[in-house]
């Protein structure tokens, strides 16, 4: 059985990176993103760090037995904030390679770290470079991935980008979240925000975008047939490609005025899988989430876990084990978790 299809089989960790008291990092620490940093013999997180946006913290021991204990850095540093669209990004991700889960691409001797950034109002993707994983980061002008035109599934929003390095294609694959500004073609919330695809060469500055990949699933009552996230690849074992992803059952509403109105809770993480050698298409849903919120026992909610269960991210570690990271809590007063399973 590929570890983690299913609820069954994960051990509570607890909590890993609280929320700070004022300043930096005082009103979300989630989206993580964990990759192997040679220059430290140890892994590094970027993270959802607001204020002001983008953050990472190092674990230079290794994780041993358990999550590990994070040393937060702090903000990430920018060597040209001026071209950062809007003033601000966050949910930065470093592109990875797609067959070696949790190691960074290094593409020309570059890494490449994706960022989500305002522009006008709405939310694009934008790519920033650097030479160490530590930084600093150059951010090139302009959006990476634009959003669509208005009646497009991302004619709001591009948001909860990731991305993947395909050595042997050339090419690199990111997948996105795209929100919606009007009504989708779907039986079932035609108003959900879904997973999409764009594909980039090596070398060439623009994208080409693929479409919707994996949008709401259309049977009601589904853990996704609300909205679907952020999205994590990793070689499975029973099937090709193995995806962690969050989302939810609730659809988004025209008249709601709430400010999670786009992405209505619960938020809960779950897998798709895919056999295709090409991950573009053929994507399915696992049939239940990892954990509904209700099942989350009353210690982890003494804790702080509760409500949501945002952005799903999984360190495969070389003894077999993942361990599971996610953001909990209130709309934008997250704190991160983890969650263990698999191993020898």
């Amino acid at each position: 059985m590929t570890p983690g299809i299913g609820p069954a089989g994960w051990r509570r960790c607890g909590l890993v990176i609280p929320r700070n008291a004022t300043g930096p990092g005082s009103e979300v620490v989630g989206d993580p993103c964990v990759v192997w940093d040679e220059d430290i013999d140890g892994w590094r997180m970027f993270l959802f760090y607001s204020p002001p946006g983008c953050g990472q913290a190092i674990c230079p021991a290794g994780l041993g037995d358990g999550p590990g204990r994070w040393q937060v850095e702090g903000p990430l540093v920018f060597t040209n904030p001026r071209d950062i669209l809007g003033g601000g990004t966050h949910k930065p991700f470093v592109v990875m390679d797609a067959r070696r889960p949790n190691h960074a691409a290094r593409i020309d001797g570059r890494f490449r770290l994706l960022t989500v950034s305002w522009g006008d109002g709405h939310k694009v993707v934008q790519v920033a470079t650097a030479g160490k994983l530590a930084g600093p980061w150059t951010v090139r002008t302009g959006p990476l991935i634009p959003r669509g035109a208005a009646g497009d599934f991302d004619g709001k929003h591009v948001d909860a980008v990731t991305g993947f390095h395909f050595p042997e294609r050339n090419e690199l694959l990111y997948f996105y979240m795209g929100y919606p500004e009007r009504p989708q073609d779907r039986r079932i919330s035609p108003l959900g925000n879904a997973q999409a695809a764009a594909v980039q060469g090596v070398g060439e500055c623009g994208v080409r975008k693929l479409g919707v990949i994996l949008p709401p699933c259309q049977t009601s009552g589904h853990w996704a047939s609300g909205w679907v996230g952020g999205l994590q690849i990793l070689p499975g074992k029973e099937h090709r490609w193995v995806a962690v992803v969050n989302a939810s059952p609730t659809a988004p509403r025209h008249d709601s005025t709430e400010i999670f109105r786009e992405e209505p809770p619960p938020s809960l993480g779950g897998f798709a899988y895919c056999d295709e050698e090409w991950p573009i298409r053929g994507w399915e849903w696992a049939p239940g989430p990892i954990e509904e919120i209700e099942a989350i026992p009353s210690e982890a909610v003494a804790a702080g876990e509760g409500v949501n269960l945002w952005r799903q991210h999984i360190l495969a570690l070389p003894d077999g084990r993942w361990i599971l990271y996610y953001n909990s809590g209130s709309y934008g007063r997250e704190q991160l978790y983890a969650k263990e399973t698999g191993g020898p």
